[in-house]
C-alpha cells in the first residue's frame, strides 16, 4: 500500500497539482465565507462544498468542467432544502435520502457532467446529517454553498488551471445497453436497495450518526461498475477507516479541536485525499476518516466512543452494498472486464492507425488524444481486474493469468507510446514495412475482440528504425496475449 502511493509514477506532477490546488481552494473557501461572517457550521459546510466541486467534477474539456461546477449549487441547494425541511420528519428524511441516492447513481448514465452532479446531490444531503442542518440555518448554508463553489471555480479556472496546457483527457463511458441490461440502472436499484440496508442497520447502531453506514454504501459504489469491484472497494474502505481511527486516535483525539493544529492536519488530510484517491482507495479512506475526525474535533463532540461508532457504521455499509452487489441484479465481473480489455485492444489498434497515418504525412492525424483514452480504458481495466488480483484472492491460477493480461496490455500501452513519439518527429518517414505491421496488428486485434485465431508472432528481421522496433513489440505482446485472454472456459480469466 505504501509502495502503491510514493512509488507510483506522476507524470506531469498531475497528482501533486491536483492535491496542491485543492488545499489552496478549499482554504480559500473557509477564508471566503469566514470573511463572509459565517459560523462554524456554515464554514465547514463550505469547505465541504470547494471539496468536491474540486474532486468530482471530471469533464473531459475546461469548457465542460465550468459548466458542471456552475450546475453545482442548482442540484445542491435544493437537495439541502429537502434534507433541512424533512429534519424532524424521519420517515420522510430517509425515503428522500434513498431517492438522492438512487437518483445519484443512475445520474452516470450521462457520463462524466451525471456523475459529479449525482455525487453533490448525495453529499449535500449526507452534509446536511452530518451538521443537523435545519430550517433557521438555510440562508447561511446557501451562501456558504455558493461563495465557496465560485472560490473554488476561481482557483481551478482562474488561478491554476493547468489542464488548458494539457490533452483532452478522454472519459470512458460505461459499457452500455438498455433497461435493466444497462449497467447504471442496475447499480442504481443496486445502492437504493444497499443503501436501506445500511440505513435501517445503521439506525439499530446509532440513531445519531446512521447517516454514516449510507455513506459507506454510496462511496463503496462510486467508479465501480461490477460485484468484484465493488467487494474490493468496500474492504478497502473498511481497512482505511481501522487505519484512520487508530491515527485518529493517536492525533485528532489529543488535538481536541484546538484551530492551529487543526486547521494544519486538516490541510494534510485533504492534499492526502487528493494526492492518493487515484492510487489507493485504502489511502484515500484513511486521509478521508482523519478530516472527518478533526471536523468533529472543531465541532466539540469527538471522543473514542464516537470513532468506535464511526467503524461500526463503515462495517455496516460495506456490509449493505455487499449484499446488493450479489443479491440484487448481479453485474459479473466477468462480463465488465471483457467489455473494458476490448474497448482497450481497439484503441490500440486506432492508436496505431493514426500513428500510421502521421507517418505517412495525412493532414489532421494525431493519435495523441487515442493514446490519452487508451491511458483511461487501461485504468478501467485495472479496475475491473482488482479483484483478481487482490492478496487475498485464493483462485492463484486466475490471479496468474490477470496479471500477465494487465503486464501484456502494459506492453502494448509502452509500444504504443513510443510509437506516437516517433511519429511526431517531422524527420520520421513511412514505407510499405511499416504499413505492412500495421495491417498485422489490425489483424491481430481483430482476432482478438472477434474470436478468430490471432495469428502466430514470427520473429522479425532485427529492424533499427524506431517505428518498426515499437510495430514489432507491439504484435508480439497482442500474440501472447491471446493464451491468457482464451482459457479454458472451466477456468475463466474472470468468473465472479
Amino acid at each position: 500500500m505504501l509502495k502503491r502511493v510514493f512509488t507510483a509514477p506522476d507524470p506531469g506532477r498531475t497528482r501533486l497539482r491536483f492535491a496542491a490546488r485543492a488545499v489552496l481552494g478549499i482554504g480559500l473557501a473557509v477564508l471566503v465565507c469566514g470573511l463572509a461572517g459565517h459560523s462554524l457550521v456554515g464554514a465547514v459546510t463550505g469547505g465541504l462544498a470547494a471539496l468536491l466541486a474540486l474532486f468530482t467534477v471530471t469533464d473531459a474539456t475546461v469548457r465542460g468542467q465550468a459548466v458542471t461546477t456552475a450546475l453545482l449549487p442548482a442540484v445542491g441547494l435544493p437537495v439541502l432544502t429537502a434534507a433541512a425541511v424533512l429534519h424532524d420528519h424521519p420517515v420522510a428524511r430517509d425515503l428522500t435520502f434513498l431517492a438522492v441516492v438512487g437518483t445519484g447513481v443512475y445520474a452516470r448514465r450521462w457520463g462524466p457532467r451525471g456523475h459529479s452532479l449525482g455525487v453533490f446531490a448525495f453529499m449535500t444531503f449526507f452534509v446536511a446529517q452530518f451538521l443537523h442542518a435545519t430550517t433557521d440555518r438555510l440562508p447561511e448554508l446557501y451562501a456558504a454553498v455558493l461563495l465557496s463553489v465560485a472560490a473554488a471555480a476561481t482557483v481551478r479556472f482562474g488561478l491554476w488551471c493547468y489542464e488548458r496546457r494539457l490533452p483532452a483527457a478522454a472519459v470512458p463511458a460505461p459499457p452500455g445497453g438498455t433497461g435493466l441490461a444497462r449497467i447504471t440502472t442496475r447499480q442504481a436499484v443496486q445502492a437504493t436497495a444497499g443503501a436501506g440496508i445500511a440505513l435501517v442497520a445503521g439506525h439499530l447502531v446509532s440513531g445519531d450518526r446512521w447517516y454514516w453506514a449510507v455513506g459507506a454504501t454510496w462511496w463503496v459504489f462510486v467508479n465501480t461498475t461490477s460485484r468484484g469491484e465493488t467487494l474490493v472497494r468496500g474492504f478497502r474502505r473498511v481497512l482505511g477507516t481501522v487505519i484512520g481511527i487508530g491515527l485518529g486516535l493517536l492525533i485528532a483525539v489529543p488535538v481536541d479541536g484546538a484551530v492551529v493544529p487543526t486547521v494544519v492536519l486538516a490541510a494534510a488530510s485533504v492534499f492526502g485525499i487528493f494526492y492518493t484517491a487515484a492510487v489507493s482507495y485504502t489511502w484515500m479512506m484513511l486521509c478521508v476518516t482523519l478530516l472527518a475526525e478533526l471536523l468533529y474535533g472543531l465541532l466539540g463532540v469527538l471522543t473514542p466512543g464516537l470513532l468506535a461508532v464511526r467503524l461500526a457504521e463503515t462495517g455496516v455499509g460495506a456490509l449493505g452494498a455487499a449484499l446488493a452487489v450479489l443479491l440484487v441484479l448481479p453485474v459479473t465481473t466477468h462480463a465488465v472486464t471483457d467489455a473494458w480489455i476490448q474497448r482497450a485492444l481497439r484503441c490500440v489498434h486506432a492508436c496505431t492507425a493514426e500513428a500510421a497515418a502521421r507517418l505517412a504525412g495525412t493532414e489532421g492525424a494525431d493519435p495523441a488524444p487515442r493514446v490519452a483514452e487508451l491511458e483511461q480504458l487501461l485504468g478501467r481495466v485495472r479496475l475491473s481486474v482488482a479483484p483478481l488480483v487482490h492478496p487475498l484472492n485464493p483462485m492463484h491460477g486466475r490471479k496468474r493469468r490477470a496479471r500477465r493480461v494487465l503486464a501484456l496490455l502494459d506492453d502494448c500501452a509502452r509500444e504504443i507510446r513510443g510509437l506516437v513519439a516517433v511519429a511526431a518527429d517531422p524527420e520520421a518517414s513511412h514505407d510499405a514495412r511499416l504499413a505492412a505491421a500495421c495491417w498485422r496488428v489490425e489483424a491481430a486485434v481483430e482476432a482478438l475482440t472477434g474470436g478468430g485465431a490471432v495469428p502466430a508472432h514470427a520473429e522479425r528481421p532485427h529492424a533499427v528504425e524506431p517505428a518498426l522496433v515499437h510495430l514489432h513489440g507491439l504484435e508480439r505482446a497482442l500474440a501472447e496475449l491471446a493464451a491468457p485472454l482464451r482459457a479454458p472456459s472451466r477456468s475463466p480469466l474472470v468468473g465472479a
